[in-house]
């Protein structure tokens, strides 16, 4: 085992004074950010805003993690799950002198501090939380619940990193932070890095006391153990002695930590539980309530400096007791004995390349479509399971990367069932626990994540992804809506991101959403929700992509440039069930590099004239049955021009001004007319369709089906006609929609209905399809 030095306590203590000073002034003061003079009301900032309880906290943690990477030459990165504590985060960056270089206007001096304080939760300022402003950060700490699963995702195939994890005591209430637990028992010792959680137990949340805070320290330590952890205790309020128990306890988990790496094998890895009071070194006491160790320090412990006298002068008073002329030189500079123990270099928390994941991401070797593509003679001769197909690509690319390791496939327990299976064939799914003989694919090295938590495999990717790697989360359609929060929080993360010069773009974040609304006739109506697309779509235009491919070659296609991407969320939404087969491999790039496109294979508008009535259609089911309505129309009204158009990026609807995937006006009104009838065939809630086209000259004369919140278990084509999407439907809409055709077409409308009818009755006595649709094939 390693000798190490004892810790310069007196070092220690410097820095965490001044990062408790750079925290409170950050938070109070707009100007005299050295106390040169007596504070004044014209010091402080009109608006107080900010969060002083967690942060002496995470400023002892950042100090003592200063000591140990500059002594062991660690590699480290440290996720800020109380990410409300933003001024600490700042302050120690600032002090480590990684904010001045990304921010050359915020120096390391009494100018630049001043502009550091000033800034903070300020108008044209930086936020109040931990954000992608923040250097050496990759966690937005606006929602908590999510910091333990991000430090993991990091950690995974990091073999040299350490990644810290601060958990506030009210974040470890949620749910995915308790799921997140468990994910030690998926980090192979051997290909990933470690990941020291440090509970820190400061009491109280905004205004109530956190649970596990008030746990007695047996059932607390039993839980934790329970967990697979060795609890590491360090409690108290004297400084001097926490630092020392402080500085103990890192060492022993870094030394524990380096030894399971060391045997590669699965034990009870390291979790230091800090226990000291909320708002530590704080007012005391302000109007005669009790602040420092309650939940009254939680924000802003003294909010009235400005009209309140006494309030001002108990500020000025904690201000200087953390005696900042001893701390600073009359520039401004921190001292040698404040920067005794930071690190250098890339070894800064604030300047860790893995913080910065772009800089570390190398591009993802995609072998060649033509190897996986399926051969297409003709549209609609053949049928294969698009994600099956998928499979092989992603399987190929799993081979490739064997050796970087730095791509992964996570979702919850569902890559065999969305035929993802050929993964299996050149990689296990990670697993650390016991393996039984009748397990299966089951390896310790595994880059295939399952866990039945929704939560967690995002966290674990949004971690992987944020720290330069490449990924793809495979789910079931209706409950990827668990991550709706999760997802929010990253687009707003790479949104703000995108606009940071220093920040380089990062493997974008890929969801294959399958087993979807159309194809759960079997599971019924509770695994019927196609709404992810609704919500993603809400969401900032620059980052946000959505791709419906209706078959196997336009899955391959879109795959390949989703996984090729940066800075994104693409949500991709397939079938596994056998689809036809409708464009070859080149059709089908051209199609998707498109994004919509007139198939002029199905229509019968001919070049000399102009259409009737165009049939749209997104996603693998509403375009089976716009090409077979195509077909009833070929057969029943030869003389109707009909053009069939295909969408594959939901984004081309929106106008180009909204999103840059849009479409001008012009290029809409070519594809979909200015003056016809759009029957507009939708994979999901059709108000999606007039909301993205609301502005187009057309929209009048749009009219949508798709899911409208009418499913159960029943057959698959059932599914259709309960939501008005079946073919049948489709020709009604357009004799309907169509000027003249509703007394010319009658018959034809009727015909419709009535096998729309006999499927109802059909259906109930066979438990099957109507032979017609289940033996339809295109014979255009």
């Amino acid at each position: 085992m390693t000798k190490h030095r004892p810790p310069n306590l007196t070092a220690l203590d410097a820095h965490w004074r001044a990062a408790n000073y750079l925290s409170a002034g950050q938070i109070y003061l707009m100007d005299n950010p050295l106390l040169t003079e007596e504070l004044r009301p014209e010091h402080i900032k009109p608006r107080l805003l900010g969060h002083w309880g967690t942060s002496p906290g995470l400023n002892l943690v950042h100090t003592h993690l200063n000591r140990a990477i500059s002594e062991r030459s660690l590699d480290a990165l440290c996720v800020w799950g109380p990410g409300h504590g933003g001024p600490a985060v700042l302050a120690n960056s600032w002090l480590d002198g990684s904010y001045s270089r990304v921010y050359p206007d915020v120096g390391r001096d009494a100018a630049g501090m001043a502009r550091l304080f000033r800034q903070f939760s300020f108008p044209g300022g930086v936020p109040s939380h931990v954000a992608p402003e923040t250097p050496g950060s990759i966690h937005e700490g606006g929602e908590l619940g999510y910091s333990l699963a991000h430090a993991y995702g990091a950690a995974f195939d990091n073999a040299g990193l350490l990644v810290a994890c601060v958990i506030g005591d009210g974040e470890a209430e949620t749910g995915p932070l308790a799921t997140s637990w468990h994910s030690n028992k998926f980090l192979d010792p051997v290909h990933d890095g470690a990941v020291l959680p440090i509970l820190h137990l400061n009491g109280y949340k905004i205004a109530n006391p956190a649970v596990l805070a008030r746990l007695p320290e047996p059932e607390l330590d039993a839980l934790l153990r329970g967990y697979g952890h060795e609890p590491l205790y360090v409690t108290g309020s004297d400084p001097r002695k926490v630092h020392q128990t402080m500085a103990r306890a890192m060492d022993h988990a870094l030394e524990r930590i380096a030894e399971i790496k060391r045997t590669g094998v699965r034990a009870s890895w390291p979790v230091i539980v800090l226990r000291t009071p909320k708002g530590w070194t704080g007012p005391a006491e302000v109007d005669g309530q009790p602040v420092e160790g309650t939940w009254r320090s939680h924000q802003v412990p003294l909010a009235s400096v400005r009209e309140n006298p006494e309030h001002l002068r108990q500020l000025e008073q904690w201000l200087r007791s953390y005696r900042p002329q001893e701390l600073f030189d009359a520039d401004g500079r921190p001292t040698e004995e404040v920067l005794a123990c930071v690190p250098q270099g890339e070894r800064r928390l604030g300047a860790s390349p893995h913080a910065n994941g772009g800089l570390l991401t190398r591009e993802l070797p995609l072998p060649p479509l033509e190897h996986f593509a399926v051969p297409v003679d003709k549209p609609g001769a053949t049928l294969h399971e698009p994600t099956r197909v998928l499979g092989g690509l992603l399987a190929q690319v799993m081979a490739d990367t064997a050796e970087r390791r730095d791509f992964r496939v996570v979702g919850p327990d569902e890559t065999a069932s969305n035929r993802l299976g050929a993964l299996f064939e050149v990689t296990g799914k990670a697993w650390q626990a016991e393996i039984l003989e009748t397990d299966e694919n089951l390896a310790r090295d595994g880059r295939v994540m399952e866990v039945l938590s929704e939560h967690l495999c995002q966290g674990w990717l949004e971690g992987y992804n944020l720290t330069g790697r490449h990924g793809l989360f495979s789910c079931y359609e209706a409950f990827v809506h668990i991550v709706d929060s999760m997802a929010n929080q990253h687009i707003k993360w790479l949104k703000t991101a995108r606009g940071l010069p220093w920040r380089a773009p990062v493997p974008s974040l890929n969801y294959l959403l399958t087993s979807h609304v159309w194809r759960q006739d079997h599971n019924g109506f509770s695994h019927q929700d196609p709404g992810f697309v609704d919500h993603v779509l809400n969401k900032s235009p620059e980052v946000v992509r959505v791709y419906l491919p209706p078959d196997a070659n336009t899955l391959l296609s879109v795959a390949d440039h989703v996984l090729r991407s940066r800075d994104y969320v693409n949500v991709v939404v397939a079938g596994k069930q056998p689809c036809f087969d409708w464009l070859s491999l080149d059709e089908a790039r051209g199609h998707c590099a498109r994004g919509a496109g007139i198939w002029e294979w199905a229509g019968t508008e001919g070049r000399d004239r102009e259409p009737d009535v165009v049939l749209a259609c997104a996603g693998d089911v509403p375009t089976l049955e716009v090409l077979a309505a195509a077909g009833l129309l070929r057969r029943h009204l030869p003389d109707l021009a009909v053009r069939v158009v295909n969408v594959v990026d939901m984004t081309k609807l929106l106008p180009r001004e909204e999103h840059p995937h849009g479409m001008a006006d012009f290029e809409y009104d070519a594809l979909f007319t200015r003056d016809k009838p759009v029957i507009f065939a939708y994979h999901g809630y059709p108000w999606l369709i007039h909301r993205l086209t609301y502005r187009r000259a057309g929209h009048g004369r749009l009219h949508v089906r798709g899911y409208k919140e009418s499913g159960t278990t029943t057959t698959p084509f059932d599914m259709v006609v309960r939501n008005d999407l079946d073919r049948y439907r489709l020709v009604m809409d357009v004799i309907d929609r169509v000027p003249g055709l509703a007394v010319r077409a009658a018959t034809v409308r009727q015909t419709m209905a009535d096998i729309r009818t006999r499927h109802h009755a059909w259906i109930r006595d066979h438990g099957t399809d109507l032979p017609e649709v289940v033996d339809w094939t295109w014979t255009g």
